[in-house]
């Protein structure tokens, strides 16, 4: 094991979170146990990971937690592996949340030239009622950028939706493409601005919009004779708008929302409280989130997507594809994972902050200012 690699997951220890600094020593090998040298507390390798204190094997959680993610029943499990239910609940509920721990590390920490991204909502069946399940794709390298649930399809709920496209886009060009929900158009303009101070003056920034937004609804009356789409550009030049279609989608076809209803179908088919016309019922809306985490994640980093892969050149005139996911297409990951490898994978805490005290601080706390943060 690389010592460089590893951090201390101690909550209350000021090297929290950080690896390479030379703190972590080697404390028990067979059980592969490491002191901090900062907080003196020792842990393992599997601390923070679904495999934590875990007496099962392994290998048996890794092809639960695979079959589950690809739509199999929990009953079929529980008769295959001969589990209890309330195992195969925990394990899921386990996997989601360190999916949603890496999908915050891994993709939404990050900033990426989007240019063209589409959004829609699903409707899900929960006890008592029903939830909204918003998502959003980026169209060039299929990545799934996240999503969020709500009771209503509200203007709050549309700006949380618009608020995980907002804090990883880059300030270029960008292509939005919604359903005809009236609220997208104001929930874009509220979000896409920055605070611009003003000269020689006091008081509140001032909010100025991003230039080169795109906003192009994707209207569906239900007539008496089919469907007939209707698209309205309400924000940018169709010229800049046909450039980023082309430069995204290809040179065939028109404007659509046809990729994030190619998502929709794939999360339908894998989580049963999202298909239509079905008797599955979420008791819990926290079983969604769990569900839609671990779905995105090993959708994002261990799916090869066929229309991402490249064509690489070998002599005398050969080739061979080459398997790309939607991670590494958008230079997120540079190898597709694997399924155990993600679960295994040891998410640090956020970085520590000295308390808050009254007075002039210690001179140990203050070397420990100068040294970890």
């Amino acid at each position: 094991m690389n010592l460089d690699t590893l951090f201390c997951p101690n909550i209350d220890c000021p090297a929290r979170g950080q690896s390479g600094e030379g703190n972590i020593h080697p404390h028990n090998a067979k059980h592969q146990r490491y002191r901090c040298a900062v907080c003196r507390q020792t842990f393992t390798t599997s601390k923070g990971t679904l495999f934590y204190r875990l007496k099962k094997e392994p290998l048996v959680v890794i092809q639960v937690i695979t079959l589950l993610a690809y739509g199999c029943p929990l009953p079929a499990i529980v008769h295959a592996f001969d589990l209890d239910e309330r195992t195969v609940k925990s394990w899921w509920r386990k996997a989601g949340e360190q999916c949603q721990r890496f999908h915050e590390e891994k993709v939404t920490q990050q900033t990426i030239d989007l240019e063209h991204v589409q959004m829609d909502e699903i409707k899900v069946k929960v006890q008592g009622g029903h939830l909204w399940l918003g998502m959003a794709l980026m169209v060039a390298t299929r990545l799934w950028l996240g999503g969020v649930i709500g009771g209503h399809r509200d203007a709050y709920f549309l700006r949380q939706l618009v608020h995980v496209i907002r804090q990883m886009a880059l300030c270029r060009p960008l292509l939005l493409a919604v359903d005809g929900l009236p609220g997208y158009v104001k929930a874009f303009r509220h979000a896409f601005r920055t605070n611009v101070p003003g000269a020689g003056r006091r008081g509140r920034y001032r909010k100025v919009s991003w230039p080169d937004i795109a906003i192009v609804r994707l209207i569906k009356p239900n007539a008496a004779n089919g469907w007939h789409i209707r698209r309205e550009i309400v924000q940018g030049e169709a010229a800049m708008i046909e450039r980023l279609r082309v430069a995204t989608q290809g040179c065939a076809g028109v404007m659509n929302t046809a990729y994030i209803e190619r998502l929709n179908a794939t999360f339908r088919q894998r989580l049963a409280p999202l298909a239509r016309r079905s008797r599955h019922l979420a008791c819990q809306p926290q079983t969604i989130v769990d569900g839609l985490y671990l779905i995105g994640v090993i959708y994002n980093f261990c799916q090869p997507h066929r229309s991402l892969r490249l064509k690489l050149w070998l002599p005398a005139q050969r080739y061979r594809w080459v398997a790309r996911t939607p991670a590494m297409a958008a230079g997120l990951a540079d190898h597709i994972w694997t399924v155990g490898e993600l679960l295994k994978y040891p998410i640090p805490p956020p970085r520590w902050s000295p308390p808050r005290r009254k007075g002039d601080r210690t001179r140990a706390m203050k070397a420990l200012i100068q040294r970890w943060t």
